[in-house]
């Protein structure tokens, strides 16, 4: 029996389609947020003014929370690599380990 696993975004701030997901970090908290075009381009001319004057931190205390943050979108991102490789009639287990030939067949595809 075929599956397929279809993820659709909803924009966090109108409801409607959202179609990408936006990650900033405030505090040393990490966020993502789904939105659309226009809300996206939004929030990207509201912190512009403050990211001009900023400056990029690499190694910060909140690396934890990142990762943390990056698990969960890892364990979707596996889910959306099975969903494809069974979609085109390639043999993946349900749990466990994706071979790396899917995985790379898989962002090629993407």
């Amino acid at each position: 029996m075929a599956q397929q696993v279809q993820v659709l975004l909803v924009d966090d701030m109108d409801g409607g389609t959202a179609e990408e997901t936006v990650a900033f970090a405030l505090d040393g908290t990490f966020y993502e947020i789904d939105l659309n075009s226009g809300n996206a381009d939004d929030l990207r001319r509201s912190l512009a003014p403050f990211v001009e004057s900023a400056r990029k931190v690499r190694g910060t205390k909140a690396t934890g929370a990142k990762r943390k943050n990056r698990q969960s979108s890892s364990r979707e991102r596996t889910a959306d690599i099975r969903a494809w490789a069974k979609q085109q009639g390639k043999q993946v287990n349900d749990r466990g380990r994706i071979p790396a030939s899917i995985v790379a067949e898989y962002e090629a595809a993407h």
